[in-house]
């Protein structure tokens, strides 16, 4: 099968203005050298957001990337890659009639919009994976929430796509909601690579102390707050917080400065430590080192660094709300608070209630490392991914000759569907 994946960028190494984003570029490589290890041919067509990036590379055996010139070649708000969509979208359009993928696979809202427009007209099924939804981000009052524009076009895209991949049940049920046909959705969840995050391997070094490492990165410094102060009323324990800058230049950064400053003040500035931008190679170690991953977001919908830990080994505490939910079994695997932003004092009688019971600790780590394994290996995600495909091509020749047959103006159409989405203020090709 020929799988066309589309997505904002396809470098997870490269320079990213937040960490979603360079998680997302994880997502859609991994799921490439995936599907392409069971004999599939990959192109992912990426925006090209470096001068450096060549026009095509091969990236992994059956995986080639496509930059798209779409918008300035440098990283990008999503917000500000709207308004170079059309551009992106003829690029597919052009590709795709000379050489047809017989899926594409869209990540991002934005994406998808690129997706549906290069294949119009095409045949070509087109499957969405949104990786988070605007209409959850507003439920769980995150700071840079959704606009309802952007709602209103998801609710379209996916009306519009042939298949939704939803990332956990409650992005299925927010689907449901939005008016997606039930038989559209297939909840796919992202995945880990159990090779290089696994419980065996080196471990890094620290000192005496219990640690508990924050799964979120100095970028998020709200929620880390909420760990710091937790802290407080965890005797013995330190708390690690990576990401930011490199080390070098870590002193400097803001973040980092306001909760030294908190931390100072509840006592706790010796037990907290800042390991400025962690490569990727040393990931796993460090979570190996952690005695809990302690999740403190309001929401998490695709949930990459709590899947790592897990399958390190690595119990996780968390709010019960997206990834979160379903990957955490409570009092199994970790510890399940409930849903909304996590109360300081809540969170550090779960955190001594576990760390007291080294047994219990031992045994919810096998637990996490066994479920990372059994349930969200890249091997498994793949098949359901090409299970999805496959409902998708087998449908498209009827849907095609249906689509054909019907007026141009008729409301269930795609081309229609597509309309819609331009009058919505973003100009499609």
């Amino acid at each position: 099968m020929r799988i066309a994946l589309v997505a904002p960028s396809s470098d997870p190494f490269a320079a990213h203005l937040d960490p979603r984003s360079a998680a997302e570029a994880t997502r859609v490589i991994s799921l490439a050298r995936a599907l392409a290890a069971v004999g599939h041919r990959i192109t992912i067509y990426a925006r090209k957001d470096s001068p450096a990036l060549p026009e095509s590379a091969i990236v992994a055996p059956g995986v080639t990337v496509e930059h798209v010139p779409a918008g300035p070649p440098a990283p990008i708000e999503p917000d500000a890659l709207t308004a170079h969509l059309p551009e992106f979208g003829n690029y597919l359009a052009q590709r795709w009639r000379r050489n047809r993928p017989d899926v594409a696979h869209a990540h991002s809202w934005a994406m998808g919009l690129a997706a549906l427009a290069g294949a119009r007209g095409l045949g070509i099924p087109v499957v969405q994976t949104f990786g988070s939804l605007g209409g959850a981000e507003q439920r769980h009052s995150l700071q840079e929430c959704a606009s309802d524009a952007r709602i209103r076009l998801e609710a379209c895209i996916a009306r519009t796509a042939d298949a939704v991949l939803a990332s956990s049940a409650e992005e299925l049920a927010d689907l449901a909601r939005l008016g997606v046909p039930r038989a559209k959705i297939r909840v796919v969840p992202c995945g880990v690579d159990t090779e290089r995050f696994s419980p065996d391997g080196p471990v890094a070094e620290h000192g005496n102390r219990v640690r508990l490492l924050a799964a979120e990165p100095l970028t998020e410094p709200d929620s880390l707050a909420i760990a710091v102060q937790a802290l407080a009323d965890v005797p013995d324990a330190e708390l690690v917080i990576t990401g930011g800058p490199e080390k070098a230049g870590l002193a400097k950064d803001k973040a980092r400065q306001d909760l030294m400053r908190m931390a100072k003040r509840l006592g706790v500035g010796n037990r907290l430590v800042f390991t400025g931008k962690i490569s990727p190679a040393d990931l796993p170690a460090l979570l190996r080192s952690a005695d809990v991953l302690v999740a403190t977001a309001p929401y998490e919908p695709v949930g990459m660094t709590m899947l790592q830990a897990m399958a390190c080994g690595t119990p996780v505490v968390t709010p019960a709300t997206g990834a979160a939910q379903d990957a955490v079994v409570d009092v199994t695997t970790g510890l399940l608070l409930p849903p909304g932003v996590p109360h300081p004092a809540q969170l550090a009688a779960l955190l001594r209630r576990l760390l007291a019971n080294s047994l219990r600790l031992e045994a919810y780590g096998i637990g996490a490392a066994d479920r990372a394994k059994s349930r969200y290996s890249w091997e498994r995600i793949a098949r359901e991914t090409l299970t999805a495909y496959a409902g998708c091509v087998r449908r498209t020749p009827a849907a095609v000759k249906a689509r054909s047959a019907e007026p141009r103006h008729a409301p269930a159409s795609q081309a229609t569907e597509a309309g819609r989405l331009a009058g919505a203020g973003y100009a499609l090709p």
